[in-house]
């Protein structure tokens, strides 16, 4: 039985919106999946791709009210996320 230590790099919280955590995962697939941003709240989680525009990839439990809202704060953030996603990764 492996007894090692696995030094694991954290899971970025890029920004936070009303009650909305807006993130990535530190492993993000092999190949690396291109540049998105995930969303969790209390309702449900979500996952919008950032190019070539902002757009929802999946959803589980958020209305389409709350969807378009969370869009909208993707969108208002674009750079923060891309900024945040060059430094974690490079």
């Amino acid at each position: 039985m492996w007894m090692g230590t696995v030094k694991l790099r954290p899971m970025p919280v890029v920004f936070r919106y009303k009650s909305f955590r807006f993130f990535f995962y530190s492993n993000e697939g092999n190949p690396r999946e291109v540049m998105h941003i995930h969303v969790r709240g209390a309702e449900g989680e979500a996952k919008f791709w950032l190019t070539p525009t902002v757009y929802l990839a999946d959803s589980d439990g958020f209305d389409a009210r709350t969807l378009r809202e969370l869009r909208d704060a993707v969108v208002a953030n674009k750079e923060l996320i891309e900024r945040t996603w060059n430094e974690h990764f490079s």
